[in-house]
């Protein structure tokens, strides 16, 4: 009984006219699909429409899996399609697969708009949704962070627990493992100042790695920087890519899809190990380096072998963004962290900004080989990004990129000893 339950309406699609009137051709595209997915499909059915003059007039298929079901009907006359998947994860978890197919037919079909709904079935939660309910997250062991939530979504994936809220003041949000992640109203907060920094102190950055920011609001934030030729995106865990495309598209705005993302699911340090290539930007927009209870899947992503790994992955000016943490409630992480920078960074740049969804003022860095984010004049960054047509900000511009790297004294008293 337990399992997930997926459904999308897909409108003014652009496909072939054939996957909306023929039998045979949807029958293929579904079986194909599914088996890609690797469901077992127990048995089929469709059905033919037909106009009152005769004319073709839609399909109804359904595939029976040994999972559960598979079904689609097409609206010719709309240029629509109805998409609905269920599969049971009484014996293992299923819920990828059923995304996969759900995904797969929305890229086949290419609607203009999906509406896309999840059902977790056969679950009994705490929270149910549309009750709203009380977040808190802990900032520290004494201090916790509150607000009012009404959940959507309560899943958990191969690698952690997800979920997606609304809220007042924050619009839709997401928490993985009970910690906030991103928000539809203060978002940009955190993107904005992740990327722009050092996008802009680089000349014409070209080629660009995401590791973590499954969300999509790193991706979006990078592709304004026209010079931008590929962008890899290294999530290790599909499920937030698969949930933010559905529940998160204010933040994300398509950039998940875009023809220059290529996508990888795959441990971050694994991947920089192995990769063969260079990069004028990685960016570890990552979940907390470490939670209160000293769980986090970012843990090999902040020594020192992770560090200097990063650093051989960069061009000559190329840099690594990260964020560190609170400055206030982590100061233990956060200076170990800089120090660990240092080891592999000739130059490194803290600079700090007040995220209101983490409710606390949140360190991040710049280390580069050389290239200097301070260096660079007021003029050059009001021109570049003039240049670049960096419009519609809402936090970041000329003024502020120098503003960014102004440490408070209890922060430089947190900065680590270098001989």
């Amino acid at each position: 009984m337990e399992g997930l339950h997926l459904t999308a309406d897909c409108f003014d699609c652009k496909a072939d006219t054939e996957f909306f009137l023929c039998q045979e051709q949807l029958s293929k595209l579904l079986t194909k699909i599914t088996i890609e997915a690797g469901l077992t499909i127990v048995g089929q059915k469709y059905h033919s429409f037909n106009n009152p003059d005769g004319s073709a007039a839609g399909v109804t298929g359904t595939l029976l899996l040994a999972e559960s079901h598979v079904a689609i009907h097409t609206w010719p006359e709309k240029n629509a399609v109805t998409l609905d998947v269920y599969v049971c994860n009484f014996h293992q978890d299923n819920s990828e697969k059923a995304r996969y197919i759900v995904d797969s037919l929305i890229r086949h079909f290419q609607p203009d708009t999906v509406s896309r709904q999840q059902i977790t079935r056969g679950q009994m939660t705490s929270a149910t949704s549309g009750t709203e309910t009380l977040s808190t997250e802990r900032l520290s062991s004494s201090t916790f962070y509150s607000t009012r939530t009404t959940p959507l979504l309560q899943t958990r994936s191969q690698f952690q627990q997800i979920e997606i809220a609304d809220s007042a003041d924050f619009g839709k949000l997401m928490r993985i493992d009970g910690a906030m992640m991103t928000s539809e109203k203060d978002e940009f907060f955190y993107h904005e100042n992740l990327i722009h920094p050092a996008a802009i102190t680089h000349p014409a950055p070209r080629t660009a790695l995401i590791i973590g920011g499954g969300d999509g609001g790193s991706c979006r934030e990078l592709l304004k920087h026209p010079s931008l030729e590929t962008l890899t995106l290294c999530e290790i865990d599909p499920a937030v890519v698969s949930i933010s495309r559905e529940y998160l598209p204010e933040i994300h705005q398509g950039s998940l899809d875009h023809v220059k993302v290529r996508h990888i699911h795959a441990d971050g340090f694994a991947y920089i190990r192995e990769c063969g290539e260079l990069y004028d930007l990685i960016f570890l927009d990552l979940t907390d380096p470490q939670a209160p209870d000293g769980s986090t899947l970012a843990a090999t992503c902040i020594t020192e072998e992770f560090f200097q790994a990063c650093a051989a992955k960069l061009t000559d000016n190329g840099m690594l963004v990260m964020h560190l943490g609170s400055p206030y409630y982590h100061p233990q992480r956060y200076c170990d962290t800089l120090r660990k920078l240092f080891v592999s960074f000739p130059v490194v740049r803290p600079y700090s900004v007040f995220i209101p969804l983490y409710g606390a003022l949140w360190g991040m860095a710049i280390a580069s080989k050389g290239i200097d984010p301070i260096a660079l004049d007021a003029s050059t960054v009001k021109q570049r990004i003039e240049h670049r047509q960096l419009k519609l900000l809402k936090y970041y511009n000329d003024e502020v990129h120098h503003a960014l790297f102004v440490l408070p004294n209890f922060m430089r008293k947190l900065m680590p000893t270098t001989s």
